[in-house]
């Protein structure tokens, strides 16, 4: 039996600096449900280790993960700023609006902020 998809968590991404971070589609797998989450870190050198990290624990799940994108994300905890901007040379670029969006969900007291600029 798969595990509930509101048991994923949204965001994981590093508590400071600048990293690659990608944006997951993860789905139970034939069904329509799904849950848009985002991951970044700096340890990824490139965004497909970040999904080649995540997908094998999704599918643990039960769950089936799609990358619609990626780009880097800036975190700056001491000033409680998150930009976002980039984009992915192997998955493209992440709509950055949609990562915002599930940031703030997470950061409600950050300035949240993305652009198309690609530093």
């Amino acid at each position: 039996m798969a595990a509930d998809l509101s048991a994923v968590p949204e965001v994981e991404i590093d508590a400071e600096g600048t990293f690659k971070y990608i944006l997951l589609r993860v789905q139970r797998g034939g069904s329509e449900e799904h849950r848009d989450i985002v991951r970044g870190t700096a340890a990824a050198e490139f965004h497909n280790h970040i999904f080649e990290k995540v997908s094998p624990e999704m599918e643990k799940l039960g769950f089936v993960c799609k990358c619609l994108g990626g780009g880097k994300i800036e975190h700056n905890s001491k000033d409680k700023k998150i930009r976002v901007f980039g984009l992915s040379t192997g998955y493209g670029k992440a709509d950055h609006s949609v990562t915002v969006e599930i940031l703030k969900r997470t950061y409600k007291d950050y300035q949240i902020s993305w652009s198309d600029d690609k530093k």
